[in-house]
């Protein structure tokens, strides 16, 4: 059955940089996908959310310098519930250096876009990876 891809996108802790979560959360929804956005929250009430909405897609979007510790954490909360590290598929943007890429791919990060990545690869990346899991996007 059909239905509609579920993305939830937070930013962690209390960075400020809106700009690029807006602009992904409008291309997803253009896109036809339904976008849950939790703001700032806490790790644990991220993993509430995402259980609680039947999400597809956990994003977080780190411009804070921080991002291999915030993306360590929700490993860890989802871990603690119970959660399989492909029950959710998890990306990660923002601005790092090169090196970190591989690093929060490590942590279980599925996908690290940073700066200059198109919404359009995003948004193929997304579909793709949950169509090889059986969920297929309805536009």
């Amino acid at each position: 059955m059909d239905r509609k891809i579920r993305v939830l996108l937070f930013k962690p802790g209390l960075d400020g940089h809106w700009r690029g979560i807006i602009t992904v959360a409008q291309a997803l929804v253009d896109a036809g996908m339904e976008v849950i956005f939790g703001g700032h929250k806490s790790i644990e009430g991220i993993v509430e959310v995402a259980l609680q909405e039947d999400v597809d897609v956990i994003g977080l979007s780190i411009l804070s310098g921080s991002h291999l510790e915030w993306t360590e954490k929700l490993m860890e909360a989802l871990k603690r519930e119970g959660c399989d590290k492909d029950e959710f598929l998890i990306l990660v943007g923002g601005v790092f250096p090169p090196e970190d890429f591989q690093k929060l791919k490590d942590l279980g990060a599925h996908g690290v876009f940073g700066p200059g990545t198109s919404t359009a690869e995003i948004i193929d990346f997304i579909r793709d990876k949950l169509r090889r899991q059986a969920i297929q996007p309805t536009l």
